[in-house]
C-alpha cells in the first residue's frame, strides 16, 4: 500500500459574514492526517457539494443544522475513495458517501460513510441529482406539494440542482404546464430545449409577476420556492384555488442585512385557500429507496437529465461556494479537490 498523507489541506470559517460572505472569512490551512483509529476510514475526498444552506450555517444562530465553528473545519456532503481503513465494513477502493467535504482528505466514522456504486452513475451523482438536493426536489414536489397529475407547475431558481430536477419530475408526472425562471437566457434555453419545460423566462429581463402571468395565464396550482422574495410574491397572485406552495429555500434574501419583507399580497392565501409549507429534506429520508429506484430509472431512459458545474482544487472551494450564491452555475456545483 502506498504511503497516506501526511496533511490534508481544509477549509475554515473564521469571521462570521455580514451581508455577502467575503474571501477574508475563510482561511484554508493544512492540518495533519494520522491513520485511521479503530471504526474509522481515511478517505481521499473526488467530489465535495457546496449548497445554498451552507450560507445559513455561516450565522451564529439556531437552526435545524448546527452553524459553522469559527477556527474549525468547515463540512457538508463529498464522495471519495478510501484509502486506508479500520473497519471491517469497509476495504481500500471503496467509494463512499459522507459528511466531511471541505477538504481533500477526511478522516470518517465509518458508521457515517455509505457505499455508492460508480458503476450506476458518475460518483458526482451522488451529491446532486441522486443524492440531497434530487431527494429535495422529488419529496418537495410529490410529498410536500402533493402534486397531482394535471397541475401546472412554477419553479424558481428552475437551472439549479434542485429545480431543474423538480420541473423535469413535473413533466414526467403528468403537470399541465411547467414553468421555471433562471437568471440567464442561455438557462432559459436550456430549461425549454433540454429540460422540456413548456416555458421559462429569465428574472432579470422584467417584474417576475408580469413574466409569469405571461408564462401562465391560466394560472398555477403549485409553486416549488427556491428564491423567496418577488418570486412568491408573484406566485401567491398566480397560484388557483387551493394552491400549493413548497418553500425549499429563500436564496434571494441569504445575504440580506435586514429583515427581508414579506410579499404584500399574503391576504390571497385566506381567499384562495392556498397551502404553503416549508421543507427539510432530512424529514423524508423514507422516500430515500423509492427516489433513487425512480430517478434512476429516468435517467437510463433519458427521461431525465442534468448539468453539473464543476471547480477544480479544494483552494478553489470558497470561489465555488460565492458562485452558488451568484447563480454562475448550471445545475449542481461541485468541487474537485484533485491532489
Amino acid at each position: 500500500m502506498s504511503s497516506l498523507p501526511s496533511t490534508s489541506r481544509v477549509w475554515h470559517l473564521v469571521a462570521r459574514p455580514h451581508g455577502w460572505p467575503k474571501p477574508e472569512d475563510f482561511a484554508l490551512r493544512e492540518v495533519p492526517v494520522d491513520a485511521p483509529a479503530e471504526g474509522r476510514i481515511l478517505v481521499k475526498n473526488l467530489h465535495f457539494s457546496v449548497d445554498p444552506y451552507m450560507r445559513g450555517r455561516m450565522n451564529d444562530v439556531k437552526s435545524y443544522v448546527p452553524p459553522f465553528q469559527l477556527d474549525k473545519p468547515m463540512d457538508g456532503g463529498a464522495v471519495g475513495e478510501v484509502i486506508a481503513s479500520n473497519d471491517p465494513a469497509f476495504a481500500v477502493g471503496d467509494t463512499v458517501l459522507h459528511g466531511l467535504g471541505w477538504r481533500d482528505y477526511a478522516d470518517v466514522p465509518a458508521k457515517h460513510a455509505t457505499k455508492v456504486d460508480g458503476s450506476l452513475a458518475p460518483l458526482s451523482a451522488y451529491l446532486g441529482v441522486l443524492g440531497m438536493p434530487g431527494l429535495t426536489a422529488y419529496a418537495g414536489l410529490l410529498e410536500v406539494a402533493s402534486f397531482k397529475p394535471g397541475d401546472a407547475v412554477f419553479v424558481s431558481g428552475a437551472a439549479g440542482a434542485v429545480g431543474s430536477q423538480v420541473g423535469q419530475i413535473a413533466r414526467i408526472k403528468g403537470a399541465s404546464r411547467v414553468i421555471g425562471s433562471a437568471g440567464s437566457d442561455d438557462k432559459v434555453k436550456l430549461l425549454v430545449e433540454e429540460y422540456g419545460f413548456d416555458a421559462a423566462f429569465n428574472y432579470k429581463k422584467g417584474p417576475v409577476a408580469e413574466q409569469l402571468k405571461e408564462a401562465a395565464p391560466d394560472g398555477i396550482d403549485v409553486y416549488f420556492d427556491n428564491v423567496g422574495g418577488d418570486h412568491l410574491e408573484a406566485a401567491i397572485s398566480r397560484l388557483n384555488l387551493h394552491g400549493r406552495v413548497t418553500i425549499c429555500g429563500m436564496i434571494a434574501g441569504y445575504n440580506d442585512t435586514e429583515p427581508t419583507p414579506g410579499p404584500r399580497n399574503m391576504t390571497m392565501i385566506i381567499g384562495k385557500r392556498l397551502r404553503l409549507q416549508g421543507m427539510l429534506v432530512s424529514d423524508h429520508q423514507a422516500l430515500q429507496p423509492q427516489f433513487v429506484q425512480d430517478v434512476a430509472s429516468w435517467i437510463a431512459s433519458g427521461e431525465l437529465k442534468y448539468r453539473e458545474t464543476f471547480v477544480d482544487g479544494v483552494e478553489n472551494g470558497v470561489d465555488a461556494f460565492l458562485g452558488v450564491l451568484r447563480g454562475d452555475n448550471t445545475g449542481k456545483m461541485v468541487v474537485n479537490p484533485t491532489r
